[in-house]
C-alpha cells in the first residue's frame, strides 16, 4: 500500500509541461467524444501488467515508458496519442486516470476534448510523462 501511495504522489508530482491550447468545440463534437469513449471503453486493453512492471521496476534501459493522464473533469474523455509509428486512443472516465505504454525518445501529439474544451499538446517523451487535465 505504501508503494501505491508513493507512486500516486510521484505521478502527481511529475505533472508538468507547456500550457495546452484550449478551444471551445461545437456541441456535436462533445457528443462524438462521448460516443467514442463508450465504444473504446468496451474494447480497451488496459496493458496492466506491462504498465505495473514499468512503474515498479522501471529501467532506464527499457525502450518503452508510459504516459499517464489524470482526468480531473466531470466529463468522460478520449485522449488520442500519436507519434512516429504509434497511434492510440485511450478512454478516460471522469475523475480517473488513463495510461499507455509508448516508445521512448519520440515526439507525441496528445489531443482530446475535456468537456467543452479541446486539449492539444506536443511533447518529446524521454521517460515517464504524467499530466492532469480539467475543465
Amino acid at each position: 500500500m505504501e508503494k501505491y501511495l508513493a507512486l500516486m504522489a510521484i505521478m502527481s508530482a511529475i505533472a508538468s509541461g507547456t500550457k495546452p491550447a484550449l478551444k471551445k468545440p461545437a456541441p456535436v463534437a462533445v457528443k462524438q467524444t462521448e460516443t467514442a469513449y463508450k465504444n473504446l471503453s468496451k474494447t480497451k486493453n488496459q496493458e496492466t501488467a506491462e504498465l505495473l512492471n514499468d512503474i515498479l521496476n522501471g529501467s532506464s534501459e527499457s525502450p518503452n515508458t508510459y504516459i499517464s493522464v489524470h482526468n480531473k473533469s466531470r466529463c468522460n474523455m478520449v485522449l488520442s496519442i500519436s507519434g512516429p509509428n504509434f497511434s492510440k486512443q485511450i478512454p478516460i472516465p471522469a475523475g480517473k486516470t488513463g495510461s499507455t505504454m509508448v516508445p521512448k525518445n519520440q515526439n507525441y501529439n496528445l489531443s482530446g476534448m475535456v468537456c467543452q474544451s479541446v486539449y492539444n499538446n506536443t511533447k518529446f517523451v524521454t521517460g515517464t510523462y504524467s499530466i492532469s487535465l480539467s475543465e
